[in-house]
């Protein structure tokens, strides 16, 4: 038996002391990027991304690999006006310290036939310094170079790539796109995360004016570390927990849906407000990483669900043993605009050449009102 609610692992260390200070931004504030300033084409009543999280790692590129040839594949089989625009990614593209020498092996080469732009949060991993490395860099330095330009550049450690670096204007960034406003977190290194006053206020800035272009608009938040999750090697995290709810309760204003990486594997929760609504929260940290991580049993007792509002979120679906990524549609229509979800599971292969299709393993619909 599994649980069906988040859960808190017990007796975990501070280690908030791995803190790292935030560059400079790439661009002004309040740090918009306009969806229409790199896809011209983007349609005012319909739009389509993928989104994965936790794609890098050290010791094999071969889950990420199958993950990517999979997206491909709806980008060659789809229906035009099913297919993808473009990725959205939930940080730790590069393990284990975000080295600019990881960047061609972890992200250039198996995303050098993907088809689209590539958005991307910063995960932990994408924030931490190694500090043993032979090249000295600070936190976030090869992120900047290949998320944060002022301009689309070769970037030099991308093995000579056609991928060109991307222009979001900082860490963290708000994508105006015209179905949605896309407001991307930086959660930095600690286990549990942690968000700078400076970037809170921002991003109750970021709601109410986010909230004064519904209905027409989706308002989506993206952040690296799960605030709920019921999985056994992180838990869910307190420091989120508390910014999102205080904030919400703050500003009058809570997004459609929260999407998080950080934890390698599939959850859908749904969280229940006292007025009756409620707010879907998305884990979508399956992307690559070879280790997945288990949903907690519930005689286990290292993990437990006593905390305040855990019997208001409820896990509804999950995938915690295959790889995987989501495709998420926006459409307007003559009754309003709706955001369907699909995550779709990839199995390994058995032998290297033996085919692997993704598999739908969740489908959700919310109505944006």
């Amino acid at each position: 038996m599994r649980y069906n609610t988040p859960v808190l692992k017990k007796d975990q260390p501070d280690d908030s002391y791995k803190f790292r200070p935030l560059p400079a931004p790439s661009g002004p504030y309040p740090y918009h990027l306009a969806l229409k300033d790199v896809l011209p084409s983007i349609g005012e009543d319909s739009m389509v991304f993928h989104m994965v999280g936790d794609t890098g790692s050290m010791r094999s590129p071969d889950f990420q690999r199958e993950v990517v040839k999979e997206m491909v594949e709806q980008f060659e089989t789809a229906a035009p006006g099913e297919r993808p625009q473009f990725l959205y990614h939930l940080g730790d593209v590069v393990y284990n310290h975000g080295e600019a020498s990881q960047y061609q092996r972890q992200f250039f080469d198996p995303y050098k036939l993907y088809p689209a732009p590539v958005f991307a949060i910063a995960g932990n991993h994408d924030s931490d310094v190694n500090e043993e490395s032979a090249v000295k860099y600070n936190s976030l330095e090869p992120f900047m170079t290949v998320f944060c330009d002022t301009e689309p550049h070769t970037v030099p450690f991308s093995g000579g790539a056609a991928r060109k670096s991307m222009v979001q204007p900082n860490v963290y960034w708000t994508m105006k796109a015209p179905l949605a406003n896309i407001i991307g977190m930086h959660s930095n290194v600690p286990k549990f995360g942690i968000v700078t006053d400076e970037q809170r206020e921002w991003l109750k800035a970021e709601l109410k004016a986010a909230d004064g272009e519904r209905p027409g608009k989706a308002l989506i938040i993206c952040i690296h570390h799960a605030p709920y999750t019921a999985d056994i090697n992180h838990g869910s995290s307190i420091p989120m927990i508390t910014l999102l709810e205080s904030v919400f309760e703050e500003t009058g204003v809570r997004p459609d849906i929260v999407f998080s990486g950080h934890v390698h594997n599939y959850q859908r929760m749904k969280r229940a407000y006292p007025d009756g609504k409620s707010v879907c929260f998305i884990v979508a940290g399956g992307g690559g990483y070879d280790e997945l991580h288990a949903i907690a049993a519930l005689d286990d007792t290292r993990f437990t669900n006593d905390y305040p509002t855990f019997q208001q979120v409820r896990l509804e679906s999950y995938c915690d043993n295959k790889h995987g990524f989501l495709k998420v549609a926006l459409e307007r229509s003559a009754t309003g605009l709706t955001l369907t979800g699909r995550y779709y599971s990839v199995p390994h292969r058995a032998q290297p050449d033996t085919p692997v299709n993704a598999t739908l393993e969740d489908t959700f619909v919310l109505p944006i009102s």
